[in-house]
């Protein structure tokens, strides 16, 4: 674990479970979720930016969780707007690497230190000035909370985008770097139909409705950051012209009856050909993670 952020770690996870409770063996963020088995077929398009196995031509399996933003395991599906979609892809060495995204395209701000400061002050209840001093502190905020407060319903996890935030650099053979970003597409589109149940099912309508939609698809794309785009502030959104690149599709088959549940969907654990960017949120989410498995597995 980063040493500089074990103690911020500790300080996030401790905050949570002030806000939301302990829930023993459970995450202490996304703590509802369903595994499905999937495999992820690469077109070739990343391969002139990097030599990452899982990117090039070959088909490879992957394992896909969704879930719920919420601590708590029992969440109703309606009351949280915020979802995730995490992939891990079993590369042909035999190691893993993870893609960790949710439905929303920014973070709410730009330094771990900020957002475990935001958890805390949730934690004891702030009162007005407290919140206004919290958006004066971090304006880099505002854009990620209009995004909330604009959101609907989440009406399906097969049919919405999930956004990994962070920026990556792709390194190819010669040793180019590339910042990119990505971004998961589905490839079907919501329902009248869809919507209407998903208010007459609140409590766990999504499982259920995903499986009944498989096997579902969604395509990863990347986007090509150019000199002067952010890359270590994940609360910024680079412009929309920038160049996007179709990599490959996602296939998700089936539900897995009996997933191994202790996997710990690490965005920085990454192949050969994929790099970390300088965000320290980005690097904070790893001891973070780490402290939270480690309550999980001991049962807490």
């Amino acid at each position: 674990m980063n040493e500089k952020y074990t103690g911020l770690a500790e300080t996030a996870i401790q905050s949570i479970e002030r806000i939301a409770g302990t829930h023993p063996g459970f995450r202490r963020a996304h703590a509802k979720g369903c595994f499905y088995q999937a495999v992820f077929v690469p077109n070739g398009e990343a391969a002139p930016y990097t030599k990452a196995a899982h990117l090039q031509k070959r088909p490879v399996p992957a394992v896909v969780r969704f879930s719920d933003s919420s601590p708590n395991p029992n969440m109703i599906d309606s009351l949280s707007p915020v979802k995730g979609m995490s992939v891990q892809f079993h590369l042909p060495n035999g190691e893993e690497t993870y893609l960790v995204s949710v439905n929303v395209p920014v973070f709410l701000t730009k330094t771990p230190e900020a957002f475990v400061e935001m958890m805390r002050l949730t934690a004891e209840g702030p009162g007005p000035r407290d919140l206004m001093k919290l958006f004066i502190d971090y304006p880099e905020s505002k854009a990620a909370f209009q995004i909330l407060k604009q959101m609907k319903p989440f009406v399906s996890y097969s049919t919405s985008r999930y956004f990994p935030i962070h920026t990556f650099y792709f390194v190819n053979e010669a040793g180019d770097r590339q910042p990119v970003k990505y971004e998961w597409i589905p490839e079907k589109s919501f329902s009248a139909e869809a919507k209407k149940e998903a208010v007459t099912h609140p409590a766990d309508y999504l499982e259920k409705e995903l499986e009944d939609e498989l096997p579902v698809s969604f395509t990863l794309s990347i986007i090509l950051g150019k000199s002067g785009d952010a890359t270590d502030d994940s609360t910024v959104l680079w412009p929309e012209d920038r160049p996007r690149i179709s990599v490959g599709r996602l296939e998700i088959r089936e539900k897995i009856l009996q997933p191994n549940d202790r996997v710990i969907f690490d965005p920085t654990v990454l192949p050969d050909g994929i790099e970390c960017s300088n965000d320290p949120v980005l690097h904070a989410r790893h001891a973070i993670y780490a402290a939270s498995s480690l309550r999980r597995f001991n049962g807490l």
